[in-house]
């Protein structure tokens, strides 16, 4: 009597709600299965497309055989299955772990990559917080350091200029709010920033027309003249240095057709 009543519930914990006609294994069987069929129907579901079944498979070969061959590789698989499904936390606790127990591994450098992948893919707009750029930074660093001959170093290295573009593009805004706050100091700490620190991206000719604007602004003429040589000279065709040049020349007009009156007036009245 006891065995018929526990039978039910047995059958129960094996079952998830899901027809195994779909390809599901039963638990109880899954012990029983080499890690060889489990990690080739693992490959089969990242094939098609499946990826927690193909996780739920790569995650028995590591759990039922930990000695096996297929178990190592079947770490990194389910890595990437957690990638795919958009879940990085789980993806980057997969990746430490095998990068850490794993360090010689023929596939360390793909997993330090899929690892920096699971930050960059996370990077938000440039009115959030920024700190997972900085991780993603870090990682494509990471990456182009310890394996620079590399494909995934080359990828690497152009996913940190976009990374550093939208870094920079941060400054720019925290910097554009503080000018329209009349914080002058802290915007100039912002663009110059900018300048120093992101050389290489598109906001640089922006940033030192703001501070070309600010500089006016507060009265440091010098100042402003000769961040607007500095626009002309690495710049001479650019939009930003075509409006500097407009706020420093009378009769000179800009490319900005509603530049607020804010500026207009503080000008007019140095010159």
């Amino acid at each position: 009597m006891l065995l018929l009543l526990l039978l039910p519930i047995a059958g129960c914990t094996a079952w998830d709600g899901r027809d195994n006609t779909l390809g599901r294994r039963p638990a109880a069987t899954a012990a029983n299965t080499t890690p060889e069929a489990l990690y080739a129907e693992g490959m089969e579901a990242l094939t098609a497309e499946r990826y927690q079944r193909a996780v739920e498979l790569f995650d028995t070969v590591e759990r039922e055989h930990p000695y096996s061959a297929f178990a190592t590789n079947a770490k990194l698989m389910s890595a990437y299955g957690e990638y795919m499904r958009n879940r990085y936390t789980e993806a980057l606790g997969a990746l430490d772990r095998f990068i850490q127990l794993h360090p010689a591994h023929r596939d360390i450098a793909y997993a330090y990559y899929l690892r920096a992948l699971s930050y960059y893919e996370q990077i938000n707009d440039t009115q959030r917080d920024q700190r997972t750029t900085e991780q993603a930074m870090a990682a494509l660093q990471d990456v182009s350091n310890r394996f620079p001959n590399t494909p995934y170093a080359r990828d690497a290295r152009l996913k940190m200029d976009l990374a550093r573009d939208h870094l920079a593009g941060r400054e720019m805004t925290i910097g554009r709010f503080y000018q329209t706050r009349r914080l002058y100091t802290a915007a100039i700490g912002r663009f110059r920033r900018v300048v120093d620190d992101y050389q290489t991206t598109n906001h640089v000719p922006e940033a030192l027309h703001r501070l070309t604007e600010l500089y006016l602004t507060m009265g440091l003429v010098d100042e402003a003249r000769r961040t607007a040589a500095v626009l002309g000279h690495n710049y001479p065709g650019n939009p930003w240095y075509q409006d500097s040049y407009a706020l420093l020349v009378d009769g000179a007009e800009g490319t900005e057709v509603n530049r607020p009156g804010f500026f207009g007036r503080v000008v007019g009245s140095i010159f």
